[in-house]
This record gives C-alpha cells, sequence and structure tokens, in this order.
C-alpha cells in the first residue's frame, strides 16, 4: 500500500482515480490546485504523484520542477490533454518519471503506478555502482542527479534506470524492447516513442550538443549504446 497524492482539477476525473487507488489499497490525498498541493506535500509526504499540467493557479511544468528542487525523489507521473512530445520531453526533463496522455485508459494508468511504486526504490543491480562518469558530467543514481559543474539536473526514475542499463552494457547496443521489459516490467505497455522520449530527454541533459550525441548513440534498428 502506498499513499498517492492526486492534483487535478477536474473534480470526476479526481474522484474516479480516488475511487481506484483506494480500491487497489492505497491511501489517497487530492489537491485541486498547486497551492493545495503545496499544502498536502507539508502535510504528508506522498510515494507517488499523479499531476496535472493545468491548475488555475499553477503550471505542473513549475510544480514538478519545484518539487525535485525540493530533493523529493517519489514518483511523478504526469497526467495532460497535451500530447505533443515537445511537452512529454519537457516533463521528463524537469524531473517526471512518466507522462499519460489523456484520456488514457485507467488500466494501464493503474498498471504505471504499480510499477513506479515497486521500483521507486531499486537496489542496485550486481557490479552496478551508483555513481559514474559520462564525458565531463558525473551522474549520481542515488540521488537522481546529473553534475555539470555547479548545476545538478534531476533525473525522473526512468531515466536513472535507462542510464544504470546502459551503463552497465556499456558499449554495447541495449535494445529497445529490452528497457521496456526490464524497467517497466512485463504486462506494463506505454507509447511506442516512450523510450525514445526518455533519450531525447537524457541527451539534454548529457550531451555537449544532443543534435550530435557523442554518449547515447542510436544502434540502428535495435535501440541505444552508452559511450562513457
Amino acid at each position: 500500500m502506498a499513499h498517492v497524492l492526486i492534483i487535478e482539477d477536474e473534480k470526476d476525473l479526481a474522484a474516479g482515480l480516488r475511487d481506484n487507488l483506494e480500491f487497489e489499497k492505497h491511501t489517497v490525498a487530492h489537491a485541486a490546485t498547486g497551492a493545495e498541493a503545496t499544502q498536502a506535500l507539508a502535510q504528508r509526504l506522498p510515494d507517488l504523484v499523479l499531476l496535472d499540467l493545468m491548475l488555475p493557479d499553477a503550471d505542473g511544468f513549475d510544480l514538478c520542477k519545484r518539487f525535485r528542487d525540493a530533493g523529493h525523489t517519489m514518483p511523478i507521473i504526469i497526467l495532460s490533454a497535451r500530447g505533443q512530445e515537445i511537452d512529454k520531453v519537457r516533463g521528463l526533463e524537469l524531473g517526471a518519471d512518466d507522462y499519460v496522455t489523456k484520456p488514457f485508459s485507467l488500466r494501464e494508468l493503474l498498471a504505471r503506478v504499480s510499477a513506479a511504486l515497486r521500483r521507486s526504490a531499486p537496489a542496485g543491480a550486481p557490479g552496478s555502482t551508483e555513481s559514474f562518469r559520462i564525458g565531463e558530467r558525473t551522474v549520481d543514481l542515488r540521488r537522481q542527479k546529473v553534475i555539470a559543474g555547479r548545476e545538478e539536473l534531476p533525473l525522473g526514475y526512468y531515466e536513472s534506470e535507462i542510464l544504470r542499463m546502459l551503463h552497465q552494457n556499456a558499449g554495447q547496443a541495449v535494445s529497445r524492447a529490452d528497457l521496456l521489459e526490464r524497467i517497466w516490467g512485463a504486462g506494463v505497455y506505454p507509447a511506442d516513442r516512450t523510450v525514445d522520449n526518455h533519450i531525447v530527454s537524457l541527451r539534454r541533459k548529457l550531451e555537449p550538443d544532443p543534435k550530435k550525441p557523442k554518449h547515447i548513440l542510436t544502434a540502428h534498428a535495435v535501440g541505444y549504446k552508452l559511450v562513457v
């Protein structure tokens, strides 16, 4: 069981999410505004956040950034009617773990919630390291940060796990199918470009020139390869 914070101003949608999450034995708090969300977070730190982008008094992207800047590492799943790739990548860049476009399948969302909660405090795989260099930047998986000089960029859970898996197989191509199965898990079916969107976000955080990547390379017809 987990404590889930729903930040959503559509009352019917929030009520439906609450009912289904409580049926799954989770406890649920609801905030309809950014101010209410900040207050709810101060009262009890959630294990997972479902975050709408369009709130009456706040931008969901700003809230996501604020949560990560404050050091909160719980999974954040964005719920939004804005389905353009640029919005999805922006959310991932700011530290969101997942992005679900409205309208969505409730069954799929619940599967993503369960998967995110199972993996929210993963143990490192044998032989793995929690901190390593990629080019001129340091990746700290424990703190979910990319350190570039004095700047620290947040990593979402899935970004961290993609980097972990690529680093464990540095120099070798890792297929999208392997990434999806090992990180998202069997029975969870994210959108076709889910991995690609995370890679775009990771390149912006790690590459000197994201349009000409030197470290996270595309292995055509396969997946991706890390060159440290």
